[in-house]
């Protein structure tokens, strides 16, 4: 389906991409040329993203730079050209960016300008007004270096310009002294149409590599995928190099050096390896379907030397088999029997789950062998120990050192800065398993990672080197590799000794290598200070990391350390902010590093106008996005803009001669670039005011900052707000619009005497009401009650300590933000969402009722469709018109935005809004 999403500005401006017109018309904001240049020099990648936008209006305008970055990379510069003057974004102490951003958010400005956007990317965003007929360069640079992970490297580069561009080029340059054994390019631009648009060039020497893309407009336009928007995806260039020294590379300039060790011959280490996988309630439905199918392959692929365990937990501890057993065939079959007949059930106990894992490992030794604990879980712990500091020292004591601990987060309810001070603290990593459709293969793709150890307690030594990154690895693995980088501070110094100290399968080993730094000074000149870079990059990292397990003195000093590094280096951390000033009466913005799973920047426009639909040709406004759907001329849409363009009565655009005016002034530009040149010889305006975009010609000015945009529809047709629902579906969710001050029926079983009403207020849910049996549970904003006829129990949000009561059959769990609930078989949790528009609830049912008849909007939690031609949707046999939209998703405490595909609340659900109201709560 046709991708249409255009932008609605900061002032409520529009832009207007859905006209008559052919997709090759000049717009009023031309993004005339888009480069992205990336430098790979022994695997530290530094990328510069540019753009060259023109404003061809003889009015200022509104213009977006909007690109999205690799997680892993830290912003290091911004800056905006504007009629020769350069604006450059300057990193500061957080705390120092803080009164700005704050000053920002009480104008109502969009002060948080990057924010994560999926698994592995985060989106830099800015704005600044442009006068007419002016031009704006945006340049923006991240560096990062790329992590080896199984046998390969990989640099990921976004192109999502939102329009085709005349002058587009990627350019990526690879520079590896001992060699590229391999290079290949994927990813969503290297689609069949785009093919011809990819070139890749590996040198004679095999020491330099060459990607480069430069797709034509007609390809930004028909290729899979794009459309009037133009390109959207990534391109993934995939390689490694060669490795003739067991010892490692070594590279060394202006008195820094960085150290590469990934040795190959040496023989694979048995594992004994314990999966300790959460079967609480809120793993129910597709988690619990992935995670079995994830684990019938993982052990489906253990070597016949490894030894396993499986560890199963809710509120209780299920232990497979008391001790660990050999991957033979006879106990593989069993073992895939027992994770097939796993079900979720109960709350979650995981200080004692991972504690009987570590008894397993230890009450078993072997010798010359690598221990592992693996963890999954969904969510925070709510049986036994609960206290997560208790829980992250009971396991750190119990593991002593030994060997390593891998958490999983499924989702975005999990507790992740638990997951990963309690990972960090034992030599393991926390990664966040997203809950898609894949999110199997995520499980597999991490367990592939881990699941050949070929070196155990590794220490790295240098002689004549100081401010040493990480020098010591409990474990190394196969496809992995690993960096360290220092000063060498004895300038005399005319070699440099390294020394590699592991164990392997069965023996101690050690690589020792001894090099001239004279002969390590072969950096060109363009490049030379890239080492010093890469350490400073590396040790923030590092520092980041150890700073979350620290505490007292050591974590103030490594905090110190990494703050001075990113101040010096200009990097934007998640200690320093990037402060942009614009042109326009130093207005600021403020850009921080997201941190993992943190709420989002707050978008303005939270409420919807939705009014009667009627005839028109033009865009939608929902929730501070905009929406157009792919239209016909006359055709209804499925709900009214609340801001639009009006037809003639023949459903045609009004003709330009209404409007009064003929005729433009021609702007002169001066070329300053070749792709100024190419923007001259490619847009010679016509001197026709006919030629114009149908925008220009009809368009009413909007200058409104209320959330209810101004709209040219018939001022009898009241409006409706509305709040956004969704519901799961592949491949890209439902939403639906519901009008706000009903009173809802979320959840209805009367089989098991269960029922949950909500009154919807502007934002979300002010109050719910869940009564089971005999007892009535009342959740609000500021506090909840529960009763059951005797006893009245109060729980009041924001408490600093966890609260909670059980009953017979019921369950009730208030967390800072959240209210756990089981009443019967029906599990519900109450996120509280504080955002700069009010304070609303939002409830998630984690645990359906077992009758197949339940009713209520609620009930819903996955629909299947089919896509037809254009927009048009198979809903339950049922042909429904939708079209591409975005929804902030409260069903996480992170509140993500994503992609949606918006239908009438009837198609949604089923059923008129009538069914689903009730007159009680």
């Amino acid at each position: 389906m046709e991708r249409t999403t255009t932008v609605l500005t900061a002032f409520g401006f529009l832009l207007l991409c859905v006209s008559s017109a052919p997709i090759t018309q000049r717009r009023d904001v031309d993004i005339y040329s888009f480069h992205i240049n990336s430098t790979v020099n022994s695997r530290y990648a530094i990328t510069v993203i540019t753009s060259r936008v023109a404003n061809r209006l003889n009015g200022s305008k509104e213009v977006n730079f909007e690109v999205k970055i690799p997680k892993n990379a830290f912003i290091s510069k911004f800056r905006m050209t504007i009629e020769g003057k350069t604006y450059d974004g300057v990193v500061k102490k957080k705390e120092e960016a803080q009164q700005q951003y704050s000053q920002a958010v009480s104008r109502g400005e969009s002060a948080g300008i990057v924010s994560s956007v999926g698994r592995t990317l985060e989106e830099f965003k800015t704005s600044v007004t442009v006068s007419a007929f002016s031009k704006v360069t945006f340049e923006l640079t991240y560096e990062e270096l790329l992590k080896r992970r199984l046998g390969k490297y990989k640099l990921r580069i976004n192109a999502q310009p939102t329009q085709p561009v005349a002058d587009f080029k990627i350019d990526v340059y690879i520079n590896e002294h001992p060699g590229i054994s391999f290079l290949e390019v994927n990813g969503g631009l290297k689609t069949q149409e785009l093919s011809s648009a990819v070139i890749s060039t590996l040198a004679a020497s095999t020491k330099e590599a060459w990607v480069n893309f430069y797709p034509t407009r007609e390809q930004q336009i028909k290729c899979e995928g794009c459309g009037e928007n133009g390109l959207n995806g990534d391109l993934l260039i995939e390689y490694d190099v060669k490795r003739p020294s067991q010892n490692g590379e070594l590279k060394a300039s202006g008195g820094y050096f960085v150290h590469y060790f990934a040795p190959t011959d040496v023989q694979k280490i048995p594992k004994n390896v314990v999966f300790i996988i959460d079967r609480s309630g809120s793993m129910h439905g597709r988690k619990m379907t992935q995670t079995r199918s994830a684990m019938l392959k993982i052990l489906g692929d253990l070597a016949q030397d490894d030894y396993f365990g499986l560890i199963i937990f809710d509120s209780e501890v299920d232990v497979w088999k008391a001790e660990l057993l050999q991957a033979k065939e006879k106990n593989l079959k069993q073992a895939k029997n027992f994770v097939k007949s796993i079900s979720d059930r109960g709350a979650t106990d995981i200080n004692a789950a991972v504690l009987k894992g570590v008894e397993m490992i230890k009450k078993y030794p072997r010798g010359g062998s690598a221990s592992i604990l693996i963890l999954l879980t969904d969510g925070d712990p709510t049986s036994g120990e609960t206290n997560t500091a208790r829980i992250q020292e009971n396991v750190k004591a119990a593991i002593g050192g030994k060997f390593p601990l891998y958490c999983l987060g499924f989702g975005f309810d999990v507790n992740f800065d638990f997951l990963e001070k309690m990972a960090l603290e034992n030599d393991g990593v926390a990664r966040r398993i997203y809950e898609d459709s894949d999110a199997d293969l995520q499980l597999q793709g991490f367990y592939e990672e881990v699941a050949t150890p070929l070196l155990t307690d590794v220490q790295l030594n240098y002689i004549g080197a100081a401010n040493l990154t990480q020098t010591s690895f409990r474990q190394y693995y196969n496809g992995s590799e690993i960096v360290v980088s220092g000063q060498i501070t004895d300038n005399s110094l005319e070699t440099l000794q390294t020394e590699v100290i592991a164990i392997s399968k069965n023996t101690n080993v050690t690589y020792q290598d001894s090099v001239s730094t004279k002969d390590l000074i072969d950096i060109l000149p363009q490049h030379e200070n890239f080492t010093q870079r890469l350490w400073a990059y590396l040790t923030v990292k590092q520092l980041l990391e150890k700073e979350v397990t620290l505490k007292g003195d050591e974590k103030d000093a490594a905090r110190k350390k990494a703050l001075d590094l990113s101040l010096k280096y200009e990097f934007v951390t998640p200690l320093t902010s990037m402060v942009v000033t614009k042109p326009q009466e130093d207005e600021t913005q403020v850009a921080h590093k997201p941190k993992e799973g943190a709420e989002p920047p707050i978008h303005k426009h939270h409420s919807y106008s939705v009014q009667t639909p009627w005839q028109v040709h033009g865009v939608m406004h929902f929730g501070g996005y905009v929406a157009s759907p792919s239209l016909h001329r006359g055709q209804a849409l499925p709900y009214a803009p609340a801001a639009s363009v009006l037809l003639g009565q023949s459903g045609a655009p009004a003709r330009p001669g209404q409007s009064g005016r003929q005729g433009l002034p021609h702007p002169q530009f001066s070329p300053d670039s070749e792709a100024d040149l190419a923007y001259a010889d490619y847009n010679a305006y016509d001197q026709e005011y006919e030629d114009l975009p149908l925008a220009r010609k009809i368009m009413p000015t909007f200058i409104s900052q209320t959330e209810t945009l101004l709209t040219s529809a018939p001022t009898s047709v009241p409006s409706v707000r509305v709040v956004r629902f969704l519901i799961s579906a592949q491949p890209k969710q439902i939403c639906y619009d519901t009008p706000v001050g009903q009173k809802l029926r979320l959840l209805l079983d009367s089989s098991s005497d269960i029922s949950i009403n909500g009154q919807l207020s502007d934002n979300g849910f002010e109050l719910v009401t869940i009564r089971y049996k005999t007892a009535k549970l009342l959740v609000g904003t500021a506090e909840s009650v529960y009763s059951d006829g005797e006893n009245s129990v109060k729980f009041v949000w924001g408490q600093p300590e966890p609260s909670r009561h059980e009953a017979d059959s019921v369950a009730i769990f208030l967390r800072t933000n959240e209210l756990d609930v089981t009443m019967g078989t029906v599990r519900v949790i109450f996120l509280l969402h504080k955002t700069a528009w009010g304070v609303f609830l939002w409830p998630v049912v984690h645990q359906q009722p077992k009758n197949a008849n339940v009713q209520g909007i609620l009930a819903t939690t996955d629909l299947q469709y089919e896509e037809l031609q254009g927009s048009t949707l198979r809903v339950k046999g049922q042909e429904v018109e939708a079209s591409q939209s975005s929804a902030i998703d409260y069903r996480f405490p992170a509140a993500p935005s994503v992609e949606c595909l918006l239908v009438p609340f009837q198609s949604a659900l089923q059923g008129e809004l009538s069914a689903f109201t009730v007159s009680l709560l």
